[in-house]
């Protein structure tokens, strides 16, 4: 079992800055990849940035040059930067790790950002 926390979210002014935590517990040899996604109102939930067990890293192209994903072996954690924030960025934000079998959810963090 693989257990996800998100933190970080909150409200932010169109340009500004914020920084999403996903801090991981359980059976974490078993993760291979992890990536975050959102979702916003009537939308599908889609991935906006994943990096692998090997630290390869991939994104959404409506977030390349704006958002970060980096990890924190020590501390289990992984980061979400979110620079250059949009309107349209505006979701509430799920981390998720993948395991062979399995994947696994937080509970979400909402991000909105004002005009």
């Amino acid at each position: 079992q693989v257990q996800l926390v998100e933190s970080g979210g909150g409200l932010v002014q169109a340009g500004g800055s914020l920084r999403l935590s996903c801090a991981a517990s359980g059976s974490l040899f078993s993760i291979r990849r992890m990536g975050w996604y959102r979702q916003a109102p009537g939308k599908q939930r889609d991935l906006v940035a994943a990096i692998t067990s090997g630290g390869s890293t991939n994104y959404a192209d409506s977030v390349k040059g704006r958002f970060t994903i980096s990890r924190d072996n020590a501390k289990n954690t992984v980061y979400l930067q979110m620079n250059s924030l949009k309107p349209e960025d505006t979701a509430v934000y799920y981390c998720n790790a993948g395991t062979f079998r399995n994947d696994y959810w937080g509970q979400g963090t909402q991000v909105t950002v004002s005009s």
